[in-house]
This record gives C-alpha cells, structure tokens and sequence, in this order.
C-alpha cells in the first residue's frame, strides 16, 4: 500500500483468458481523494465500487481511445473490477459497447447477481466473478475473431489491417464494420492503442525510446503523447503516481 492506496491484479484461469483479461482491486484508504490519469488500454472495464458512504454501483466502461486528466479514486472506497477483452463484448456480455466509448453507464445493482455482501474479500469475489463468466461462455466462437485478436495481442498491435486479413481470411472492410458496430473504433485505432499499451511496459523500465514499429523516436514521442497527454520521460516519471495504470506495470 502506497498513500493509503492498495492495487493488486491476478490472472483468470486458462479456460477464460479469450474473455478475460485480469481481475483487479483498487483500495482508497486515506481520508483524501487520490487524483488519476485514466489511459486508454484497450479493455473493457466492470467495476463492483463500495464508496465512502457505503453506497454500491456496477459500472462498465467502453473502449478508451485517450487520456482522461479528471479522474479520481474517492477517499475511503473500494472497487472490484474486472478486465475483459474484446471477445467478451459479443459472447459474455452479448451486447454492443459502441454507444460507450470513452464513456460508461452504470448497470442495475444485483448484475450477474453481484451484490454489496460479495464484495468482502478480493479472492471470493474473483471466484464468484470467474463462476459468472465461465457460466455464460458459449459452446463456439467465430474462429476469424479468436485469431484475429490472438495476432493482434501476439504482434502488441504492430501489425497493419491489410496484415491481419491476409493470415485471418476475413476482409479489411468485414473487420472494420465488426469494430464499428461492435465497440465503436476502427480495427486500425484498437491496434495503436495495444501497440501504446505495451509500450507503457517499455516506459516503466525506463526505456524511452520506441520498441514497437514506431517510424521513428519522433513519431514515437507523438503517439505516447496522443494517448497518455504527456511525452515518454514524463509518464516514466509518473509524479504522485497518478497514472495507475502505468503503477501496475512497475508493480506486476
């Protein structure tokens, strides 16, 4: 715990990983608000959140296409989440987010029969989500989209659309109509951000020059700025912590 704020994240199990990126929890325990920097990571966020005054909401996030500066975690609350990915929006979720990017909307209290008492411990509530999930996991998925997303996880996004329709078999236009209508982003934006993403792993070392297929260190410095609203030495230096996203990298 660091200023009074607690994070730990744990992997699914083998057999949600398509669905399910990480469960995660995020514990304000100071009497101060804690101030963030939300980056995009192309997930799909559930958040069970307990405030100070002990009122319970279920909230999901749409896909995040750029930085958000007015953030915060509120004194003395807790929030479960889960992190899913893409695959989860059609199959687990069997709706589309496209209404919701950069945005959420709050969910029914009770969802997925989640309530304020199943929140207790980090363990039981990953167990109770996991049981969830598994339970809504159809018999079959469209084989296109699971290898679509396997190549672009594989490549951490540096890989074109032309790329990813010749060893998918689907065509460009078919991917980005999918995209569109299915999380409201082109295939092409989804890339850059999991290509952004993994260069937060790079920045957290302390590497600040591009990695990933980035044209150069200036075109580099130009797409860490896009999404995160500040250049590659800054975000390394994550004053007061406020990118938490970034924190959890140094952490895992």
């Amino acid at each position: 715990m660091v200023n009074g704020i607690y994070y730990k994240q744990i992997k699914p199990d083998d057999d949600l990983s398509d669905f399910v990126e990480s469960f995660w929890v995020l514990q304000n325990d100071s009497d101060n608000d804690k101030e963030t920097v939300g980056l995009p990571d192309g997930r799909i966020d559930l958040f069970f959140i307990l405030s100070g005054n002990e009122s319970f909401k279920v909230v999901l996030l749409g896909l995040g296409t750029q930085y958000h500066e007015s953030g915060f975690i509120p004194a003395k609350s807790l929030r479960f989440a889960v992190s899913f990915r893409p695959l989860a929006v059609e199959y687990i979720f069997r709706e589309t987010i496209s209404a919701i990017v950069d945005d959420g909307k709050i969910l029914a209290n009770g969802f997925w029969d989640i309530n304020l008492q199943d929140l207790k411990t980090f363990e039981s509530f990953c167990g109770l989500a996991s049981q969830k999930i598994r339970s809504r996991i159809p018999t079959e998925i469209d084989p296109r989209k699971k290898k679509l997303f396997d190549l672009i996880y594989k490549m951490h996004g540096s890989v074109t659309v032309k790329e990813l329709s010749e060893n998918v078999g689907w065509s460009s236009r078919q991917m980005n109509r999918y995209f569109n209508q299915q999380f409201g982003i082109s295939l092409k934006s989804f890339c850059n951000i999991i290509r952004f993403r993994a260069s937060l792993d790079h920045i957290a070392q302390g590497k600040l020059f591009p990695e990933l297929n980035f044209a150069d260190q200036t075109h580099f410095i130009k797409e860490i700025k896009k999404f995160s609203g500040v250049v590659p030495k800054v975000l390394f230096k994550n004053q007061n912590d406020r990118f938490i996203l970034l924190s959890s990298f140094k952490t895992a």
